[in-house]
């Protein structure tokens, strides 16, 4: 006996729609943000600097509002603690505020906020046309 319930149906699908797509916030890949300067920069580290300048570039920096930044700006004395004397605590607090702020692809899909990614004609040198391909096998198995 494999386990316990009935068997899976084969006509099984989902009833509930996937609104994500519906709701997301786009920001292009290369928005640009009017994000304010680090308090006190010249008290902080490079690598600290390194940081924020990271979450100033950031595509869906664009968005930010004052509190947004108000939050890196007091994270900003635990990335340096951090940087100073690593801790598994530290860095909880840090990823756990980064998290709230969209800091990876799986935070910005739950914050539904995506990112656009241009879109060009051609393959960058070097990397092959995958449409093409595809289209070149199946071609070639239809006759």
């Amino acid at each position: 006996m494999a386990g316990f319930g009935p068997p899976p149906s084969s006509n099984k699908r989902r009833r509930n729609a996937d609104t994500f797509e519906a709701d997301a916030v786009a920001v292009p890949a290369r928005a640009q943000s009017d994000a304010p300067q680090l308090p006190g920069v010249e008290e902080y580290s490079s690598r600290t600097r390194v940081w924020y300048a990271t979450w100033q570039q950031a595509p869906h920096a664009a968005v930010f509002t004052v509190t947004d930044w108000q939050r890196l700006h007091m994270l900003a004395p635990l990335i340096e603690a951090y940087w100073a004397e690593p801790s598994t605590k530290l860095l909880s607090e840090i990823r756990l505020n980064e998290s709230l702020l969209g800091a990876t692809h799986v935070d910005r899909m739950r914050g539904r906020i995506k990112v656009e990614q241009p879109r060009s004609a051609a393959p960058p040198a070097g990397v092959a046309d995958l449409t093409a391909r595809r289209r070149k096998v199946s071609d070639a198995s239809q006759c």
